[in-house]
């Protein structure tokens, strides 16, 4: 059961990382569409999970690849935004979030 904090900032988090995806990190992103699905952060604030949803997803993996490279960098774009608001700046772990890819598959199967 997560806490009306931690809800909070996940909230934070989410919206902040779409920022940095959309404005700062264009080349890490090779110009596919990245959107941050969905935030979760540990009890102690010190990890959050971050869920990606990657269009067109044809080369989905290599887009991945090349953010988890680069999460330290990430890192330290979010703390520029977020600074003021967190004491810490939590330890980024990311996820690929294949949900629209299950409803597309399940929709060619059900038609």
């Amino acid at each position: 059961m997560e806490s009306t904090r931690q809800k909070k900032i996940s909230r934070l988090l989410q919206k902040e990382m779409s920022e940095v995806f959309q404005r700062e990190a264009r080349d890490v992103t090779s110009g596919t569409m990245v959107s941050v699905t969905v935030a979760r952060i540990s009890p102690d604030m010190g990890m959050a999970k971050i869920y990606l949803s990657i269009f067109p997803s044809t080369n989905a993996q290599e887009v991945f690849k090349q953010i988890k490279e680069q999460s330290s960098r990430l890192r330290y774009m979010l703390g520029q935004r977020v600074g003021k608001q967190l004491r810490i700046i939590p330890e980024l772990q990311f996820y690929l979030d294949d949900t629209l890819d299950y409803i597309d598959n399940i929709n060619k199967l059900l038609k």
